[in-house]
C-alpha cells in the first residue's frame, strides 16, 4: 500500500504534472494540500481524470487559498472535514480532512503558516496544533497525519539554521507543538527510516536553491506503531520538482506492507458515491 502527501500549491496549475505522475508512480491513497480549488470546481477538473484511473476524492476547498483532498483507490469512508475545537483565523479554513482507507484513519493537513513570530497568524498556528494533537490523541490505533505541516522538526531538517534565525517554521513553540502530536502517538516514518540523511522536501522557486539543494523538510507522514512497523520504503520524490512548472514541494512516498506477514491480501473497492464535503469560508 504505498501513501502519499504532496502539497500541490495550486491543484489547477499542477494537472499537467499531477496525471502523469498519478500513472508513473501509483500511489494508493494521497493526500494533497493547497489545492486552491472550490469543492465544486475540484471535482469539474479531477473528478473524471481522477475515476479513470480508479480513484474517488474527497475534499474541503476555498476559491483561491488553502484547501486540501485525499484521493484513495482502496476505500474512502468515513469522510471528516476538520477536527474537534479546530480553530480559524477568525472562520474555520480548508485545512484538515479524515477518512478510512483500507483500514487506516487518514488525515490530510495544511498547518497555517504562522507568517511571523508572535504574530496573530503565529498563535493561530500553536492553537491550531494543539487542538490537532488532541484530535490525534483521542484517534484509533491504526492511523496517519499526512501534510505539509510548515515546521522543519529539527535543525538537521533545514539547508542552513542560521538562515532561519528569528522567522517561523523552526522556533522552539513550533517544533514543541509538533513533538507534542508526535507524543500523542505518531512516528515521523521518513526520519526513522533516515535517521541522518540530508532530506528536503520544499525548496523557494528563488533561481538555484532546488539545484542547490537549499531546502527544508516541511512535509512529512507521521504514522502511529502499528502502521509504522509496516514501512517497507519512505523517500521524498525529487523527480516530480525537476522539470518545467513542478510545485515548490516534492511529493513524500510511504510504502506500507499491507499485512504484518507481507500478504498483500485482497483490494478493497472504493464506494461508488463516497460524495463532497462541505464549503467553507475563503480566507487566507
Amino acid at each position: 500500500m504505498r501513501i502519499v502527501t504532496w502539497n500541490v500549491n495550486s491543484v489547477k496549475q499542477r494537472l499537467p504534472r499531477l496525471l502523469p505522475w498519478l500513472d508513473e508512480r501509483v500511489p494508493d491513497v494521497v493526500c494533497l494540500q493547497e489545492t486552491k480549488l472550490s469543492e465544486d470546481k475540484f471535482a469539474e477538473l479531477l473528478e473524471g481524470p481522477l475515476a479513470e484511473r480508479g480513484y474517488t476524492c474527497a475534499t474541503v476547498g476555498q476559491a483561491q487559498w488553502n484547501g486540501v483532498a485525499i484521493l484513495s483507490r482502496v476505500g474512502l469512508t468515513d469522510v471528516q472535514v476538520g477536527f474537534p475545537d479546530m480553530p480559524g483565523f477568525p472562520e474555520p479554513e480548508a485545512r484538515a480532512l479524515t477518512a478510512t482507507c483500507d483500514g487506516i484513519r487518514v488525515t490530510s493537513v495544511y498547518v497555517p503558516n504562522g507568517r511571523e513570530v508572535d504574530s496573530d497568524h503565529y498563535r493561530y498556528k500553536l492553537e491550531w496544533l494543539g487542538a490537532l494533537r488532541e484530535f490525534v490523541a483521542a484517534g484509533p490505533a491504526d492511523q496517519v497525519v499526512c501534510g505539509d505541516v510548515n515546521i522543519a522538526p529539527a535543525d538537521v531538517d533545514v539547508f542552513d539554521p542560521a538562515a532561519y534565525v528569528g522567522h517561523t517554521h523552526v522556533t522552539v513553540p513550533e517544533r514543541a507543538a509538533l513533538q507534542g502530536i508526535e507524543g500523542a502517538g505518531l512516528i515521523d516514518v521518513v526520519r526513522r527510516r533516515w535517521p541522518s540523511e540530508r532530506v528536503f522536501s520544499y525548496w523557494d522557486y528563488r533561481a538555484g536553491m532546488f539545484h542547490q539543494d537549499l531546502g527544508m523538510r516541511i512535509d512529512l507522514i507521521l504514522a502511529s506503531e502499528p502502521v509504522a512497523a509496516r514501512v517497507a520504503a519512505a523517500w521524498v520524490d525529487r523527480q516530480a520538482r525537476k522539470g518545467k512548472g513542478p510545485s515548490d514541494h516534492a511529493p513524500v512516498i510511504v510504502d506500507l506492507d499491507t499485512a504484518p506477514d507481507g500478504d498483500l491480501g485482497p483490494v478493497v473497492p472504493p464506494p461508488s458515491n463516497p460524495g463532497r464535503t462541505r464549503k467553507l469560508p475563503q480566507s487566507r
